[in-house]
Formats: structure tokens, sequence, C-alpha cells
């Protein structure tokens, strides 16, 4: 049923220069065995669906550049938050830093001084 490359019915032929690699269509229609009329008005149908198909990609198109935009004004508004708690936190760490740097010193002593005294202890 098919003639050539491009050929979908009878009376459509690919013309022998047309490439595969090449961008563009080229039909020849023999007016001999096919009606014209048919032809282009198929021709006609499948311009009206490739018209629907490009408007929907192009409606799809938009609603993920829409979802892209939320999405990237969530994660902006999501790092904002996380480097706010990451200050508080920071904070914290100073202020309560310090106590339990003196905590660990604290400790430190009562060991070093409960080593001494057993020390002190076993020897008599």
């Amino acid at each position: 049923m098919a003639s050539g490359a491009y050929g979908s019915r009878e009376g459509l032929t690919a013309r022998p220069g047309a490439s595969s690699s090449s961008s563009e269509v080229s039909l020849q229609i023999d007016p001999i065995t096919a009606d014209l009329d048919d032809h282009i008005l198929g021709l006609h149908r499948q311009v009206r669906k490739l018209r629907g198909v490009a408007q929907e990609i192009e409606t799809e198109a938009k609603y993920q550049n829409d979802f892209i935009s939320q999405l990237q004004m969530t994660l902006t508004k999501a790092q904002a938050g996380v480097k706010n708690n990451m200050r508080r936190i920071n904070k914290k760490i100073i202020q309560n830093g310090s106590n339990h740097l003196v905590h660990v010193i604290l400790f430190a002593l009562a060991c070093f001084f409960l080593v001494y005294l057993v020390s002190k202890f076993s020897r008599r």
C-alpha cells in the first residue's frame, strides 16, 4: 500500500531526490491514478490532528512550567526557613555551649579529685 519512504496511499510517491535525513517531506501526487480532493482532505485532517496535538503539548508545557515555578518558590521558602532555623540553633549552641564546657571542666576536676582521694586512702 505504501510506496516510497513517505507514501501512505496509492498515488502518493516520494520524490527520488528526498533524503531521509532532511526535515522536509516532499510528495508527488499522480493525478491520473488518485483523486486529488481525497488526498487534500486527508492532508487537511492530518494537519488538524497535528494542530490539536501541538495545542495539547503547549497546554501541558505551560502546566509543567507553572508546576516547576511553584516548586522553585516552595524550595526558596524552605531554604529560607532552614537558614533561619540554623541561625537560631547556632545562637542556642553558643549560649548553651559555654554551660556545657563548664560542666565538662567540673566533671574532669571531680574525676581528678576522686582519683587523688582514692590514691591517698589506698596508700594507708
